[in-house]
């Protein structure tokens, strides 16, 4: 609801500020700061500009993302969170158990999905190394 109510906003602020041919005061610049999206989709076939698909990005780059880089892309909503009781990333008593079952078995919930966690933890773009080089992050910053 809240998000019908924001891009209703949005659209007659833009619809107001079409019409008109006044500057923006002090107070319409921050409206308008705070209701613009924070992201766009873009589809395949699009002309997106600079966008491109994070696995063309990764190949572009000659391999696989380190985890710092795959955390901040798709691990961080939940892992900072604390989302759906993910454990947050610097949090060691919610890792500790976590890490006393090996990396093998971290590494396979991360990529096969566990509990509230979908497969890859949403990134299906994610090569199941990048998965690994996020939950060996994970776990080097949560000791």
């Amino acid at each position: 609801m809240k998000f019908l109510v924001r891009a209703a906003a949005a659209m007659g602020l833009m619809a107001l500020l079409a019409g008109t041919a006044h500057a923006l005061t002090a107070a319409e610049e921050k409206i308008v700061e705070r209701i613009r999206p924070i992201g766009e989709v873009c589809v395949e076939g699009q002309d997106c500009g600079d966008a491109q698909p994070v696995a063309a990005a990764a190949a572009e780059t000659g391999g696989a993302r380190s985890g710092a880089d795959v955390y901040q892309a798709a691990c961080f909503a939940c892992h900072a969170t604390g989302a759906a009781g993910a454990p947050k990333l610097g949090d060691a008593a919610a890792w500790s158990a976590r890490i006393g079952q090996g990396m093998e078995t971290l590494v396979s919930h991360a990529i096969n999905g566990f509990g509230a966690m979908p497969p890859k933890g949403g990134c299906m773009a994610c090569s199941d190394e990048e998965v690994a080089n996020a939950v060996q992050h994970m776990v080097d910053n949560s000791q």
